[in-house]
């Protein structure tokens, strides 16, 4: 299809829906195929918290060709955020799932978009994956309300059996993973066991669904130094979390397309930048922290977070069997 030559925004919005998509993609021809681009063009997606990582992905997605949106937030915008994520001083005080759905509008007055502004809640969760072919989860996990919010959505995607790509960004370090809940029958891969959320502490909880192993040196002075204090806030760089935009829709296309990706992505651009040398003393460096930061935080809590996920079950197996046989004396 030849498309026209399009440079004012009245000559884009007079024009039909499938030339204007064809405009739209028109760069995308030749790296794209035209059957994946059909499917990218009919796929629906749920962006599960539209800040940080999240936010990152939405006009990207919107730009490769996504049409069919679902965005939940129920945050609002603050001054704070604008260090990393996709607003400006007018949005401060709007929710950001309606400002991404306006920025989608913005790149394609076709799309299709519902914002939820309650986020992903008990009562809403089960609806919102049943809606998505495949989920992006930016859910932010540094709040206990969070943190809740993300399991749940996990927990139903497993249910569903739908494909989820999520992200961590940690000093210079962006972590893309892939959860295929069609082919995955444990949350979080097994990490999570049911119940953790309630039982364990919110740091736990997090160190045992984040990619430990990529977590940065950097990144494990500044929680060394900061974890204890009840009024600590987790700092978050630009670097990191606009990486989730470009790997995200990567990850996606390849979902969409039918075929396979590795669980985890990192890329680390503070480690990539250093010369050779300094890499080294990176690497090292990365290794004496974590073990200094393990060595800072009691041992249960360690175990909690840092066990390996079978070390980790067959422990929590035991502690079951443990007090059911203490419970069994008891009642005899």
């Amino acid at each position: 299809m030849t498309t026209p030559d399009i440079d004012s925004p009245q000559q884009a919005r007079e024009l039909d829906e499938d030339t204007f998509y064809a405009c739209l993609t028109q760069r995308n021809r030749g790296l794209i195929p035209a059957d994946l681009q059909a499917r990218i063009r009919r796929t629906r997606l749920l962006v599960a918290g539209c800040g940080s990582i999240g936010g990152a992905t939405v006009r990207p997605l919107g730009r490769t060709g996504y049409q069919h949106f679902v965005l939940a937030d129920v945050g609002t915008y603050e001054l704070n955020n604008l260090n990393r994520q996709h607003a400006t001083v007018d949005d401060l005080g709007r929710n950001k799932a309606e400002v991404g759905a306006r920025a989608l509008r913005g790149i394609n007055p076709h799309v299709d978009v519902e914002v939820v502004p309650d986020g992903v809640t008990r009562a809403n969760a089960e609806k919102l994956v049943e809606q998505a072919d495949v989920i992006v989860d930016g859910v932010d996990v540094t709040t206990p309300a969070g943190l809740a919010a993300k399991v749940r959505l996990h927990q139903e995607a497993c249910r569903q059996r739908k494909p989820l790509v999520t992200g961590w960004d940690m000093a210079g370090m962006l972590a893309a993973q892939v959860f295929d809940y069609r082919e995955i029958r444990r949350i979080f891969d097994g990490e999570l066991l049911p119940g953790d959320e309630e039982r364990l502490g919110t740091w736990e909880v997090v160190f045992r669904i984040a990619p430990r192993a990529h977590i940065p040196a950097e990144m494990y002075r500044e929680l060394r130094s900061g974890l204890h204090r009840p009024d600590y806030s987790v700092p978050q760089l630009a670097e990191a979390a606009t990486q989730f935009g470009s790997l995200a829709v990567h990850m996606v296309n390849v979902l969409v397309a039918g075929r396979k990706l590795p669980r985890t992505v990192a890329v680390d651009v503070h480690h990539i930048a250093m010369t050779p040398g300094r890499r080294l003393v990176d690497d090292l460096a990365r290794r004496l922290e974590r073990v200094r930061f393990l060595t800072r935080l009691p041992a249960e809590q360690a175990f909690h977070g840092f066990a390996p996920a079978p070390v980790y079950r067959a422990a929590r197996r035991l502690a079951r069997g443990s007090t059911s046989t203490l419970r069994e004396g008891r009642t005899a």
